[in-house]
């Protein structure tokens, strides 16, 4: 382990999530004062629809009788991430670990904020891909973006062996045979 990555691994964590949490706070606001009321905007031919969606649920509204449940979760996930922060040593679980941050807070502030209430808030989603109605694909906002391609960097960074301290787990050393 580097202890120059040793050293910049939290500020790197938590420049990406304050990066994506801004970037979400404000496309949401822009989404709200933009979208309200209007039919969905078609970019690129239909392959992108901007259009105005609360979400009291998770993907494809899974789960809308249970919004507190999703906050709780989130809040946990938020939780044993700045928990396990102080371990933190490999590049790409901060990158990783700063996306998922980012977005979920993203959509913590929504749940905190947003109508009906504390806990209840419905997340504000934006982006529908082929479809404008997520038919296809559901509507999503950058914090869930970010939630996602976090969450596919940290698989890749547990399936190739590294751990969050940057070491390499057992039987999962670099290969120097070509």
């Amino acid at each position: 382990m580097s202890s120059t990555v040793a050293r910049r691994g939290v500020p790197l964590l938590a420049g990406i999530a304050a990066a994506v949490l801004v970037f979400d706070v404000l496309t949401k606001i822009a989404a709200v004062a933009t979208l309200e009321q209007r039919p969905p905007l078609e970019l690129l031919g239909g392959a992108v629809y901007l259009v105005l969606l609360r979400n009291p649920g998770a993907a494809w509204s899974m789960a809308t009788g249970y919004t507190w449940v999703l906050t709780i979760v989130a809040i946990v996930v938020v939780g044993v991430i700045i928990r396990i922060a102080r371990r933190l040593a490999s590049t790409g679980w901060a990158i990783g670990l700063g996306l998922v941050l980012g977005g979920a807070l993203g959509n913590l502030i929504d749940r905190f904020f947003r109508s009906p209430g504390p806990l209840r808030g419905h997340v504000v989603d934006m982006v529908s891909l082929f479809a404008p109605d997520g038919s296809v694909w559901p509507v999503f906002n950058v914090a869930d973006s970010s939630i996602v391609c976090g969450g596919i960097l940290l698989v890749v960074m547990a399936v190739r062996g590294i751990e969050i301290d940057g070491s390499r787990a057992p039987g999962k050393e670099e290969r120097s045979d070509g």
